[in-house]
């Protein structure tokens, strides 16, 4: 994920919402268990651990049985310490008690429920990047101290990677066009980190890695899951014990779940989401800009996909009543400055969802050079009557800025190489009036109708225009 691009605005759940999801994650609700079983009577070691003999005391508060239940009661009880659920009253005699922050699961605010378990996620985070414990134990020298050297196993890189893969599958989630709601395949995934953007066809030694990098995220994604950061369904165990099989890169597309797939909770976004900001990404949320001024929510919106500009624009007149709404959008959408096409065509979506009692507001700026043209078509569209027609002037200037704000939304797009196209087509004279327009950005949309138009001669014509306009300017 590129540190340097815009993230898309997530959706987020309401905070009372993922603050109750978050306690009805397994692991945090353990915890909060563990901590108000814990007595004068409970040991801890060193390093706050319980000591092992009340491991399955620990188990049995907990409800669970099996091979396993020691190791996830140790895990829900480190989670308890981290956490603060639990507090170290006397590290030398080991006894506990429980923590000030036990309290706020119950009588805090949502957002201290959150902040809770966003401690629990980085417990987790820590756990999943460290080696299994096979592999630990393999690598026990005869002296019982664990040889790191022949782990092979690089802290910082496991984080990096990790953090990497939720970086990829967080900008999937909320991308135009992306997965979404949808789990994404294990494969896809981990191909995301391994094979290169200009790679054609992965060599075996490529689709290798990618297979290693998979089976890691299996195991990751199982420790991520209690926590209630992902939906996951692991990979099918019959695949590994086939042999005879491919490589696990080499799904059929009928098959693909069988090798994993994964999806971010809405508890999950929220916490990565929390996560890049205190990395210093911006990642923004739909609705930030609710209660900020009209100017910083058509400057805000103008990178959000249109979906996402929709929804937060939605928000921000839910705040407001319609009439001084408008007018506000209409003084934020003025200006000769070089976002200021694209504000106001952000301000004209903005306006199409109001209704009539914006009427007087646009009526007020009929006569504006900036705001005529968008008053005009707004009335049109609602029916309003006694609509005085534009001048000859107010059209080309209204046609400029609009490609001015279709240039800085999309670029050379086909939808703006087809309004180009129509233009000089219905208007033979277009380019010998276009370039008298008293528009900053004359010049560069004639520039950009010559290198989008198809037609030699006509494109010919254009750049003639821009170069009259660019010296009609001073430039």
């Amino acid at each position: 994920m590129s540190e340097s691009s815009p993230l898309p605005p997530v959706r987020l759940t309401t905070e009372a919402e993922l603050a109750r999801d978050a306690l009805a994650t397994p692991l945090l609700s353990r915890a909060a268990r563990l901590a108000r079983w814990a007595g004068p009577d409970t040991r801890v070691g060193a390093g706050g651990e319980l000591v092992e003999e009340q491991l399955p005391g620990a188990a049995d508060a907990l409800g669970l049985t099996g091979d396993d239940a020691a190791a996830t009661a140790s895990e829900a009880w480190r989670v308890a310490v981290d956490t603060g659920l639990v507090e170290i009253v006397d590290e030398e005699e080991g006894t506990v008690a429980a923590g000030a922050d036990l309290a706020l699961l119950t009588s805090g605010a949502p957002r201290d429920v959150l902040g809770v378990w966003l401690t629990a996620l980085e417990t987790v985070l820590a756990d999943a990047s460290v080696p299994d414990l096979d592999d630990l134990v393999d690598a026990m020298d005869g002296g019982g101290e664990i040889d790191f050297s022949s782990l092979d196993w690089d802290p910082e890189a496991e984080a990096e990677f990790l953090d990497g893969v939720l970086g990829n599958l967080y900008l999937l989630t909320v991308s135009e066009g992306g997965a979404g709601e949808s789990p994404v395949p294990l494969p896809a995934l981990a191909a995301s980190m391994i094979v290169p953007d200009d790679m054609g066809e992965p060599t075996n030694d490529v689709l290798e890695q990618v297979s290693d990098a998979m089976m890691r995220l299996d195991d990751q994604f199982r420790l991520l899951e209690p926590v209630g950061l992902v939906d996951f369904q692991p990979v099918d165990e019959t695949l590994m014990a086939d042999t005879d099989e491919e490589s696990s890169v080499a799904a059929d597309d009928a098959d693909v779940s069988r090798y994993g797939m994964v999806r971010l909770t809405p508890l999950g976004l929220y916490g990565l989401r929390a996560r890049l900001l205190e990395s210093g990404l911006s990642a923004p949320a739909v609705g930030d800009l609710a209660d900020k001024g009209a100017d910083a929510l058509l400057d805000g919106t103008a990178a959000f996909p249109p979906t996402a500009a929709q929804a937060e624009t939605e928000q921000w007149l839910a705040r407001r009543e319609p009439l001084p709404a408008t007018r506000e959008l209409l003084a934020a959408a003025r200006g000769g400055d070089a976002g200021a096409p694209l504000r106001r065509l952000h301000c004209q979506q903005a306006l199409s969802l109001v209704g009539l009692e914006a009427e007087p507001a646009l009526r007020e700026v009929l006569d504006d050079a900036e705001l005529g043209g968008l008053a005009r078509v707004w009335l049109s569209e609602h029916g309003a009557a006694d609509v005085p027609p534009p001048s000859e002037a107010m059209i080309f200037w209204l046609t400029i800025d609009t490609i001015a704000a279709q240039l800085a939304a999309e670029g050379n797009s086909a939808e703006l190489q087809g309004l180009v196209e129509g233009l000089a087509q219905q208007h033979g004279g277009f380019f010998a009036a276009a370039w008298r327009v008293d528009h900053p950005a004359t010049p560069d949309v004639l520039e950009a109708m010559g290198r989008l138009h198809p037609d030699k001669k006509v494109a010919k014509e254009a750049r003639k225009a821009a170069f009259k306009a660019r010296s009609q300017q001073g430039g």
